[in-house]
């Protein structure tokens, strides 16, 4: 490896520390005590030790931030193995699939969830973000649809736009977290979400 190659490697490595250090400063400030309230660009520098123009650097903008926030959480909630839902044969299995996964996004911390969706109903920037994210949700659901009902002819054509909204809404962090209310792990009420899944597609519990 040349000298230019490798001071370039090391500056790349302290860049990603410095971006993944303020992205755990925003999770630490939304966790606090002051939470949305104690939230701002300025806050997030302070705790991360950097510049706030370092923060603007990195991700542009308040948005951004969250946004690299969102990812993070996606990361660490195992969002990678939504990919499996599109290698099931079987589209019952990946409804459960599917399931699956948002049930384990949406436990990664319920508490940083509320908050950045609570953000985001007052943000005009932030909503976009998260509807976007959402709206990736919505397709997924409609792929698992179309695919049950070219297998098992259900839901039927006249219904595939109800049920998509269905399982968009039970799918949901709110519905999650609303099913799991503060007594228990918020998987716990993936069983829950499938069997009215299924029964909004028309499918029997089993």
């Amino acid at each position: 490896m040349s000298p230019r190659a490798y001071r370039l490697g090391q500056r790349q490595a302290a860049v990603e520390q410095t971006r993944a250090r303020i992205v755990e400063a925003a999770r630490a400030l939304l966790a606090a005590e002051g939470g949305v309230a104690g939230f701002s660009v300025d806050a997030v520098a302070r705790q991360a030790g950097v510049a706030r123009m370092t923060v603007y650097y990195q991700f542009g903008s308040k948005r951004g931030l969250l946004e690299a926030l969102f990812d993070d959480l996606a990361a660490r909630g195992g969002m990678a193995g939504i990919a499996a839902v599109f290698h099931e044969p079987e589209p019952l299995a990946a409804l459960h699939t599917l399931i699956a996964v948002f049930a384990r996004l949406w436990a990664t911390d319920r508490l940083i969830m509320r908050r950045v969706r609570s953000m985001a109903a007052l943000d005009p920037e932030l909503g976009q973000a998260v509807r976007n994210r959402d709206g990736w949700r919505r397709n997924h659901c409609r792929t698992v649809a179309g695919r049950l009902a070219e297998r098992h002819g259900r839901p039927a054509p006249d219904r595939m736009d109800e049920v998509v909204d269905i399982w968009h809404t039970l799918t949901s962090f709110e519905t999650f977290d609303t099913l799991a209310g503060e007594g228990r792990p918020i998987e716990a009420v993936a069983p829950a979400v499938e069997r009215l899944a299924r029964a909004a597609a028309g499918f029997a519990e089993g």
